[in-house]
């Protein structure tokens, strides 16, 4: 079983070149709690691999990925292996020790945790911003053989590092996002152009259902995640966020349709 989550399409590549390796089935984790759902039940069969895809967000995991391991009950679990396999742009900092911890409040032992170097798409703040064409191109050429050594590990059950976890880890993972995820979530400054087209994508792709639609334009509500697939998959380049992207690029994974 392998539970996604992702906003530009990255962590949902990874998720699915994985599940065609390893045979398993990809369940997203937005969906399953756009159910609103208290507990979120999954049946797991003895030769069951459980992994968990998602983007690193300010150095440690999406926040919907917490939300759906809180809600998360495997019937059927007996110590089947776990993998964390998170998507990130340079570094993950301590994600994986933190996916750990989430984990085990669940009953649940996390047997590895791997990264995968992708394209970068935060682009929320001062300094962020997306690769270079060539910067992403080459990522996008180096990710398959990253994911092919990631089902390879797990195939065969081998310890071995295929983590980033970059520098000041600590500092990163435990002071600055626990910042992001207390302060940056639910609080946003997304505004559409006169350049939208009412085409309603943005309504469609956002995995919390913050976005709705008046009189055919979008409306952000206050249960904002950062997850940012509104301004990178819009279609005519109509979200912008407060000034702060007026000048940045955009960016999703090439196999994500508009």
């Amino acid at each position: 079983m392998i539970f996604y989550f992702s906003g530009t399409g990255n962590s949902r590549w990874v998720a699915n070149a994985l599940g065609i390796t390893l045979g398993e089935p990809v369940v997203s984790m937005a969906e399953e709690l756009k159910t609103g759902k208290k507990e979120i039940v999954c049946p797991l069969r003895e030769d069951e691999k459980v992994l968990f895809v998602y983007p690193v967000h300010s150095w440690g995991p999406a926040v919907p990925v917490v939300r759906f391991i809180e809600k998360l009950r495997l019937t059927g679990y007996d110590k089947q292996p776990v993998y964390s396999v998170s998507t990130c742009g340079d570094e993950c900092g301590y994600t994986a020790d933190m996916m750990r911890k989430e984990l085990d409040k669940r009953g649940i032992n996390l047997t590895e945790g791997y990264s995968v170097i992708m394209p970068n798409n935060y682009i929320l703040l001062p300094g962020f911003d997306v690769d270079s064409k060539e910067v992403e191109e080459q990522k996008l050429q180096e990710a398959p053989a990253a994911v092919a050594a990631i089902a390879d590990a797990i195939r065969e059950n081998k310890k071995v590092n295929i983590y980033k976890k970059g520098s000041l880890p600590g500092l990163k993972s435990y002071c600055i996002y626990p910042l992001f995820a207390n302060f940056a979530i639910g609080k946003n400054s997304f505004r559409v152009t006169d350049g939208c087209i009412s085409c309603g994508l943005c309504e469609r792709v956002c995995p919390t259902g913050t976005i709705t639609l008046a009189d055919g334009k979008p409306v952000w509500s206050d249960t904002c995640v950062q997850c940012v697939a509104c301004i990178h998959r819009c279609p005519v380049r109509a979200i912008e966020y407060g000034k702060i992207t007026l000048k940045k690029g955009r960016y999703h994974h090439p196999d994500t349709k508009q």
